[in-house]
Formats: C-alpha cells, structure tokens, sequence
C-alpha cells in the first residue's frame, strides 16, 4: 500500500493495476487442478474451490463494474445469488447449480479485463468509494483473502501434493529476551488515514492499555509439545468449560495435522508428511487450545488493544506506527508474507521486523489469536456494506491479529482485524502469550 500521506494518482492506478495482476496470478494458481479437484468439496467446513474462484469475480464485478462503473450485468442476475456468501453456507454449495470450471475461468478473466479498462480512466476521487482508489483496493484485499481460505483448503485436501514452495528460514537465533515489557498508557489504535483500510479498523481512537509483559516471539512446536507431554489435553483445569466440552466432544489431543509416530511427531503439510520443526511457531490450533496452553504456563493470551501497542507503539515518539518495524511497506527481510513459504519460519527467522520494544514475528507466520472478542470501535460507522464487519460483531468470535506465510501483505497490516470462532483450526492459527505484572512489578514500574 502506498504511503498513506501521499497521493499521486497515476502511481496508485499503477499500483492497484499491479495488486490487482498478483491476486489473479495466485488465484489462478490455486486454482490450476484438474476439474475434479475444483468442483470437489474438500472440507464441510470450505467452500468447492469452483465457488471461491466464481465469488472472487462476482465481488468484483458488483462492485467494480456495476457500481462505480454503472455497468449492466455480464449473466443472469440469478448468478449474484449463487455466489452471495450469507445465501448459501458452505456446506450447501456443492449442490448447487454454480458454473462450471471454464465457464468460471471465462468469466472472472472477461470481468478482469474490464476492471482493467475502467481504473485506467475512472478519477480516484470526488466519490467516498473512490477516494485513493478505496472500491480497487477493496477488492484487490478481497480476493487475497479468498485465496488464503483456497490455500487452507488445500491444506484440508487429501491426496498428494499440489503446490511447492521453498522452505521457511529455519535456522535463526531466538530471541534473546523471553518477554518484554510494554508500558503502561494511552496509544492511538485503529487508523483514519490508512486509505484502504476497512470498517472495522476504523476510527482512531485512544486506548489507554495498562503496562503488561508480552513474549518477544510465538509459542513454537517445542514449547507446545511440552504442554502435550505434561497432560495438558487431558487436564480440565486448563481449559475454558466450552473448550473442554469441545475438546472431548471432537477427540482433539493435539493441534491439527499432527501425527505421532512412536516418540516422534510428524506433520501434515499441503499433502506431505514431514518431521515437527522444532522451533517453528505452533499452527492449526484453535482459541481453546491456546488459552489452555497460556494457563499451564502461567500466562494468559494479550487483549486486542495490547496486541496492537506491542507491534505499533513507538515510546521513543509516543507514535502508532504503520507497521512493527516502521511505515515502510513489508518487504520480504520483515516478515514471512504472501505464500512465499508453505509453513511458518522458525522462532527469530525476521529481526528486521521486529518491534521497537524488541517482539518478533508480529506480521506473518501465523494468525495470533488474542483474548478479545469482535465488536466495533467507538464511533465505528459501516461502510461500504454491513455484511464485511457489522453483522459478525458480538461474542461468538475471537479476533486474530498479524497475518500468516498464507496472507499477502495487501491483505493485512499492524490495524488489520480477523475474526473466527473459537473452534476453528483449519486456519494458520498460533499464538504468543502475555502476562499481567505482579504487585512487586508494578511497583517498580
């Protein structure tokens, strides 16, 4: 994303055309299986990944061309309810009539050359949709977010391996430092200048957050394991009631993917067996199992408010930066972004990304669940449509922070809120604890 407090419009028309050209190279990545594979439905839990490839250009011709180009529809308008994703649930979209895989491809390949043809001419301003070219930037995070659910359900997916990538930075020195600790006081959450930024990050606000300790790197396959070999799944004081009921209920003993094989533990990963990297950040574990593992250690999993002060919060200006290492966009030296890698990076593999307080690993790698459930800010206001932000607030999820190795930096930064119910694993979930201080702590503080 460009530097928000600058606004050249042809550089962001090039930018946008440029986001828009890497979106569809990985979605038809993705999507480049045979057929069967496509319209399959690999999971209850995902979507054919016909539908997802479909929806991505449904989204983008509503938006794009319909309504800040004022287009006529390119098929029947029935086609709209097909791919309406509060119409149909997950589970009921294989049975129903959606297009077939060409006609598909044809179809978001003729939206996209139109999409194309009106950001050259279209002005990047004078209407709220179009203000720095917000409608474009929308849907280019849209589709990013559509091919990171693809990439767990090709993680879901049985059979052999379909995509590659090179391995993650494995050898690193962890952080020096277990935890830090970041002071108590007023920061500035949320943004009002990010241009492309979403209901839900907006507005800016002042939080004042209480000083807490919060750990310099994610809990990683180690650590985890201990929690595993202590008894951890099998002891009720550790666990949310909702969580134990859960955890019995669906059998879970471990995070998922993971396989033991007499003393040594394997992992699934998109189609292939593999050793448990040691000091790679934990994944594939829902809220319950992270909350479990913060009360056998002691610890507890960071606010939202505290999540954010950690990776934006500057003490030597008193400023919320951008993102953890800076204002400047991430690079691949900050952080494991974009499905570069198909895993997490070891514990430490990203110095150049961390915080000025010293946390690690903040943006990518995985998912960080915090203890917050998902509301609105104060003077939070819907826009453009209710159905991105407004109709998920309440207390039936848990909000995530960061990104993962699956999320393209278009689609995530330092303000950006996921959510998720607390069982859910499928996605490149993990986590990093934090701790209140003690009396004697606070004292000195």
């Amino acid at each position: 994303m460009l530097n928000p407090a600058e606004f050249d419009e042809a550089q962001v028309r090039e930018r946008l055309a440029a986001d828009l050209i890497r979106a569809r190279e990985r979605t038809l990545l993705l999507t480049s299986v045979d057929d069967t594979e496509l319209v399959h439905q690999h999971s209850p839990l995902m979507s054919p990944l016909v539908w997802d490839l479909a929806h991505i250009g449904n989204q983008e011709e509503l938006w794009l061309l319909r309504d800040v180009d004022g287009r006529d529809p390119l098929l029947p308008e029935t086609v709209d309810q097909l791919y309406d994703a509060f119409q149909y649930p997950r589970t009921v979209r294989p049975k129903l009539p959606l297009l077939e895989p060409q006609p598909s491809r044809s179809y978001v390949n003729d939206v996209r050359g139109k999409v194309l043809d009106v950001l050259e001419r279209i002005p990047l301003r004078g209407r709220p949709l179009l203000e720095r070219g917000f409608a474009f930037g929308m849907i280019v995070q849209h589709e990013q977010q559509h091919d990171e659910t693809m990439l767990a359900t090709h993680q879901l997916r049985a059979g052999e391996a379909l995509l590659s990538a090179p391995p993650a930075p494995r050898s690193t020195t962890r952080p020096h430092a277990r935890e830090v600790l970041v002071p108590g006081g007023s920061f500035t959450m949320g943004t009002d200048i990010e241009p492309w930024a979403l209901d839900n990050e907006r507005p800016a606000h002042a939080v004042d957050v209480p000083a807490f300790f919060i750990d310099t790197a994610l809990v990683t396959n180690r650590e985890y394991r201990e929690f595993i070999d202590d008894g951890g799944y099998d002891d009720e004081r550790w666990w949310h009631p909702e969580g134990w009921k859960h955890r019995r209920e669906a059998g879970i003993t471990a995070p998922q993917f993971w396989k033991r094989e007499g003393s040594t533990w394997t992992r699934r990963v998109f189609g292939r067996s593999e050793p448990l990297h040691d000091d790679q950040p934990v994944v594939h574990v829902n809220w319950y199992e992270a909350d479990a593992y913060a009360r056998w250690a002691g610890r507890r999993l960071p606010t939202e408010a505290e999540w954010e002060k950690a990776a934006r919060f500057d003490p030597a200006s008193g400023r919320s930066r951008r993102y953890p290492w800076g204002d400047d966009e991430p690079t691949p030296a900050h952080a494991n972004l974009g499905q570069r890698h198909l895993e997490p990076a070891a514990a430490g593999a990203y110095p150049q990304g961390r915080s000025p307080l010293g946390v690690h690993q903040l943006m990518g790698d995985v998912w960080e669940w915090t203890s917050s459930t998902f509301h609105g800010y104060p003077g939070f206001r819907a826009w453009p449509y209710r159905e991105y932000s407004e109709v998920f607030f309440g207390d039936d999820y848990r909000v995530l922070r960061g990104g993962s190795f699956g999320s393209d930096p278009s689609a995530v930064r330092a303000t950006f809120r996921n959510w998720d119910y607390p069982i859910r694993r499928q996605i490149f979930s993990g986590f990093r604890c934090a701790r209140s201080l003690t009396d004697a702590e606070r004292d000195l503080v």
